[in-house]
């Protein structure tokens, strides 16, 4: 008899692959996807924080997926030791890798600026957000097959599901007035919502299938109303145990790595650590947070790079080794059932991190102004295609065009999905190309 297939190593489209001494898991073959594919790829050339160009020091989006990546492996083997009766959870380092690598596969150019641009260009035609992309590439985009993305397997798909909802039933309309020129739009006012396209409701229902109708239903539901302005949708309540590794690993890179390139850019100083972060966790109730962040902040603005990067590890490891898994006994599906969260103290310590990395960098006017700038490229390069897609668009981009038409499906989204493909630099180019009369040449618009 065949041997049983775990629905969760399934892939939407069957394989019969018969290569030559190939012993790799689904897991590795998934990992193998992401690793080679374009949009992978494309990753090395778009913002993670400070723009592309700026200093070849700092992270980008590939560079900051790769230390995800190592994060949440030693996540992953740490859980592994702690909790050896749930070991059965842990049955692939390179599902971890995956996810990790492939967490922000979806993300347009000039980071946050990108994203609320194609937003605002997307709000009558399904809207646009990172994390859903992603899923789409995954699931529909990536060429590895002609219509189903990558053909990942069902629990790798659902360790991308951050957001596991659709976007409609998430949306809460604020009313906001479109301005009367790009110039002046403000990204507070056009939030994406964090979640699947609608278009992509077919391959969502695809990955949750396995679930019991009970867990399915309650995996969807969404969070209470928040008063929180800055986001104004609703949210989810849920997410997979893969999916918290994943989501620790991405948060904790964000708040201790890429305050390090802040440092080192002198962008943050000592003054500004010392009233914001030492202040507050050297009165933490757990010790080791205590003691470390009221003396850490030494090494960390040292001239001695060696005492830099030690203290960066010294971070890192202190979160990669408080992490606990909690249980949510209204699951019955452990991938459901268990979940991956920080110790209280360490938890704390993370949002204060990830606060301070908000305030002095990601909100610093000079960051402000280059996110600013790709959200004006991109706004722009949206409206000369739809213009007159069947002109502009490259020919491979038109055909989906057309496809998209004769299906009775908005093509608009085809737009998105082409633009939010480009890096940064690739953008700025065919910007340039169109609106610089100065530039001169042809462009090869394949990327």
């Amino acid at each position: 008899m065949p041997p049983v297939i775990s629905p969760w190593h399934e892939r939407p489209l069957a394989e019969d692959k018969h290569r030559r001494n190939d012993h790799r898991s689904p897991f590795q073959r998934d990992r193998a996807r992401i690793l080679h594919s374009a949009a992978f790829r494309r990753l090395q050339a778009k913002t993670q924080v400070l723009g592309v160009g700026m200093n070849d020091f700092y992270r980008t989006r590939l560079t900051h997926s790769l230390e995800v990546s190592q994060i949440g492996t030693g996540i992953a083997a740490q859980l592994k030791r702690k909790y050896p009766q749930l070991k059965f959870l842990f049955n692939s380092m390179s599902l971890i890798e995956s996810l990790c690598l492939a967490h922000d596969i979806g993300h347009p150019p000039f980071g946050h600026g990108g994203e609320v641009a194609l937003n605002y260009m997307m709000r009558e035609h399904g809207g646009f957000e990172g994390n859903g992309q992603t899923f789409r590439i995954l699931t529909r985009l990536e060429p590895y097959t002609l219509s189903w993305g990558m053909n990942l397997t069902r629990r790798t798909l659902l360790g991308v599901l951050k957001y596991p909802a659709i976007r409609s039933q998430m949306y809460i309309d604020q009313g906001s007035v479109p301005p009367a020129n790009y110039r002046q739009l403000k990204p507070s006012q056009w939030t994406p919502v964090k979640g699947i396209f609608n278009e992509d409701k077919d391959n969502f229902d695809w990955v949750l299938a396995p679930l019991l109708a009970a867990d399915r239903d309650k995996f969807m539901s969404l969070a209470p109303l928040s008063n929180n302005l800055s986001y104004p949708h609703r949210k989810t309540a849920y997410k997979s145990f893969d999916c918290s590794i994943m989501e620790l690993a991405d948060d904790t890179a964000y708040a201790v790595h890429d305050l390090e390139d802040a440092i080192v850019m002198g962008i943050v100083t000592r003054e500004q650590w010392d009233k914001d972060v030492a202040a507050c966790l050297s009165q933490s109730d757990d010790a080791w947070v205590a003691k470390e962040f009221s003396s850490i902040g030494n090494k960390l603005f040292s001239s001695e790079h060696h005492l830099r990067k030690d203290a960066i590890g010294t971070l890192v490891n202190g979160f990669v080794t408080a992490i606990l898994i909690e249980e949510h006994p209204d699951f019955s599906d452990p991938l459901l059932k268990y979940n991956a969260t920080l110790e209280p103290g360490f938890a704390t310590a993370l949002e204060v991190l990830k606060q301070f990395v908000l305030r002095h960098v990601v909100r610093k006017p000079e960051i402000q102004m280059l996110e600013y700038k790709g959200q004006q490229i991109v706004m722009q390069l949206f409206e000369a295609f739809a213009s007159d897609p069947e002109r502009l668009l490259p020919l491979n981009t038109q055909s989906r065009w057309h496809q998209a038409c004769e299906a009775g499906q908005d093509p608009m989204r085809v737009i998105a999905d082409y633009i939010s493909g480009m890096t940064d630099e690739f953008a700025g180019r065919l910007h340039q190309q169109l609106f610089d009369p100065k530039f001169a040449g042809i462009m090869d618009l394949g990327q």
